[in-house]
C-alpha cells in the first residue's frame, strides 16, 4: 500500500502586500487550524515516512505546525520548489517519482493545484479549504503505479468541517 497525503496550506496573511507571494506568512487562524490538523492525524495515528513542502513560507510554516504534533523532525522536511506555483502534472509527476521505500509521503502546497490535483486522484474531491487534508491510498507497489489506478479509500479532512 502506498498512501499520499495532499495538504493544503493554512490561511494565510494578506495583510502586508509589499510582501513577495512566498513570503507571505499564515494569519493566527492558520497558525491555529495547522496544529488542529496535526492533532487530528495524529489522533489516526498517521505517520508519514516524508514531509515535502513548497517552499513558500505560509506552506512550510503549515508543513513545521503539522510535523511538531505528530511527531516528525522539522529538520527532515524537504522543500521542494515542484510544490510552488506547479500543476496537476507536477504534483503527479513529485508522487511518481518518490522513494519505493516509502509507504506514505505529505505533501504540502497550494490552490487551485491541490484540488485539481485532487480530484483528478478522486472525483469525490471538488474543493479543498485551506488546511485541507486528502489522504489517498493506493494498493500498489511502486509509487509510478498511482498514476495509473484509482486510490482504494479516500478521505478529505478539513479545519471546519
Amino acid at each position: 500500500m502506498k498512501t499520499l497525503i495532499l495538504v493544503r496550506h493554512a490561511k494565510s496573511s494578506r495583510d502586508d502586500p509589499s510582501l513577495p507571494d512566498r513570503e507571505r506568512p499564515l494569519d493566527g487562524r492558520g497558525r491555529q487550524d495547522a496544529p488542529t490538523m496535526g492533532k487530528r492525524l495524529a489522533k489516526r495515528e498517521v505517520r508519514p515516512d516524508l514531509l515535502v513542502s513548497s517552499p513558500a513560507l505560509r506552506a512550510l510554516t503549515t508543513a513545521q505546525l503539522i510535523a511538531d504534533e505528530i511527531g516528525y523532525p522539522r529538520k527532515r522536511i524537504v522543500v521542494d520548489e515542484r510544490l510552488y506555483a506547479s500543476s496537476p502534472d507536477d504534483l503527479l509527476a513529485v508522487a511518481c517519482a518518490l522513494d519505493n521505500k516509502l509507504n506514505c509521503a505529505m505533501l504540502f502546497g497550494h490552490n487551485p493545484e491541490f484540488t485539481e490535483f485532487a480530484h483528478r486522484l478522486s472525483s469525490e474531491i471538488i474543493d479543498m479549504p485551506t488546511c485541507a487534508v486528502a489522504e489517498f491510498r493506493f494498493d500498489a507497489k511502486a509509487w509510478a503505479d498511482v498514476a495509473g489506478i484509482d486510490p482504494v479509500k479516500v478521505k478529505l479532512d478539513a479545519p471546519r468541517r
